[in-house]
């Protein structure tokens, strides 16, 4: 019985331990790394050669997305299963269109994740009910032409990060504009990058200055 080699993608160390936990009781998996920003994720994806990929979409420096879409450029055998916590249309397209192979929402039990790794190792398509269901009103959906379509899966706030940083804000005065932490509003830029199936900041903020998303200059 060949071993299922993974590796394991996801900046909350805490989350990580769970996973880790996880996968070792199963004696099909062999997780051979770990990573904590998208950059070493693809770093180790290719250095290590795995065949399934647990990617979360936020992390620090390059999001799960771009991430994805690079992984899949250099080694398209290698199986991406996203397992993140948003189940919103925009995040699950957007892992789709980078190459994912499946899409779980965190919160799924052991049996769902193993399920899953297995599926994604066989080369299988496998998704969470939630982001099945997404995945089908695309599909079926009648085409249409919206002023403004990649917007529309971000939440209130999210556009409201997204109007700044189209103004040129840096994180620092988003956070002191909303009184957040800096963490998390770098964790809600790597969301609004995914979302926007964008690979940087920059092309964000330029997708969202071209739609006239910025805050009036004074």
């Amino acid at each position: 019985m060949d071993l299922i080699r993974i590796l394991l993608a996801d900046d909350h160390p805490v989350f990580r331990y769970g996973i880790r936990a996880v996968l070792t009781s199963d004696p099909r998996s062999d997780l051979v790394g770990e990573a904590g920003t998208g950059d070493e994720a693809v770093a180790k994806a290719l250095d290590l050669a795995p065949d399934v990929v647990l990617m979360d979409l936020t992390m620090p420096g390059l999001n799960g997305v771009e991430a994805t879409r690079r992984i899949m450029a250099a080694r398209p055998r290698t199986n991406v299963l996203v397992v993140t916590m948003f189940d919103d249309s925009a995040s699950v397209l957007a892992a789709v269109r980078a190459g994912a192979r499946g899409y779980l929402v965190k919160g799924a039990d052991r049996d769902e994740v193993l399920r899953a790794v297995h599926a994604a190792a066989a080369g299988e398509a496998i998704f969470s009910p939630a982001a099945a269901q997404h995945l089908a009103a695309h599909l079926t959906a009648p085409a249409a032409t919206p002023a403004r379509p990649s917007f529309h899966g971000l939440t209130g706030r999210e556009h409201e990060i997204l109007v700044l940083m189209a103004s040129g804000l840096t994180n620092t005065a988003i956070a002191e504009r909303f009184r957040l932490s800096p963490k998390t509003v770098r964790n809600y830029v790597s969301t609004i990058i995914a979302k926007l199936d964008a690979a940087t900041r920059a092309e964000a903020i330029a997708r969202a200055r071209a739609a006239g998303i910025a805050e009036p200059q004074r």
